[in-house]
């Protein structure tokens, strides 16, 4: 049998976890964390990203950063994975589903327009199997009615519609490095922030809801509990693993295209 998907091990996953546990520093937000997240920054452009323990954390935040009232609601694709939609039903927001395109399964574009009403709050769009949703349209509609846009990037990490990477276009984007993706880490995922205004509250998020991140930063001389929030963080393990795989993105990709093409 041809297994559905077999994880590509680079070879230095072992050495970076070792790393990390002679470091002696083990919990989130280490030196690995910050080497994933500089990663993304600086070579697809995110002005602020927070590594997950998965993509459904990733959703999660995002849900959290809407801000929503009982019953806003977000319109997503209704050909997706259940967790697009939970993240948002669980913080109280009403589910639309949009149709998906007759050649694919991302979300058509012209279905999302009559679906708007004075109670949507954001458009969900997932680049299904990293096929790019047409973001140009989504981006105009989303501009026209004062829409955020959250990308769901699950699988499409280094994707691009025209020159710009996925996870560029709405105010939050999310990935998942799930073992069944190209890039891993076993379970993980990341959380890109583009809008400058979320990112002080994604810290207080990502960080069980305390402004720890501004005591870090010597702002503040002691930390609280200040919002809503939960252990997003992963542990440096995970964020060692998902290194190693970082430093062979691009021959990991060339890999999959070769096996694509092979079939």
């Amino acid at each position: 049998m041809i297994p559905f998907n077999a994880p590509y091990i680079t070879g230095n996953e072992i050495k970076f976890i070792e790393d990390a546990i002679n470091s002696g520093k083990l919990s989130g937000d280490g030196y690995f964390t910050k080497k994933c997240q500089s990663y993304f920054e600086s070579n697809f452009g995110f002005k602020k990203t927070f590594l997950t323990s998965s993509c459904t954390d990733a959703l999660e935040m995002s849900a959290m950063l809407l801000n929503a009232n009982p019953m806003d609601e977000i319109i997503l694709p209704s050909y997706t994975y259940v967790t697009s939609a939970l993240a948002f039903l669980r913080q109280g927001l009403k589910i639309i589903f949009s149709d998906s395109l007759d050649d694919n399964p991302n979300i058509d574009p012209k279905k999302i327009e009559p679906l708007i009403t004075e109670k949507t709050k954001a458009i969900l769009v997932v680049h299904y199997a990293g096929v790019a949703c047409d973001m140009e349209k989504i981006m105009t509609i989303a501009q026209k009615h004062n829409l955020i846009v959250i990308e769901d990037c699950a699988q499409a990490i280094s994707s691009y519609y025209g020159e710009k990477p996925l996870g560029t276009f709405g105010q939050l984007s999310c990935f998942s490095f799930h073992e069944t993706k190209n890039i891993i880490s076993g379970e993980g995922g990341l959380l890109a922030v583009n809008d400058q205004k979320l990112i002080s509250r994604a810290e207080k998020i990502w960080e069980k809801g305390t402004n720890r991140s501004q005591f870090l930063k010597g702002i503040i001389n002691k930390y609280e509990w200040v919002d809503i929030g939960s252990s997003f963080l992963p542990s440096e393990l995970t964020a060692a693993f998902l290194w190693a795989q970082l430093q062979s993105l691009h021959q990991i990709q060339e890999k999959r295209l070769e096996n694509w093409n092979y079939y």
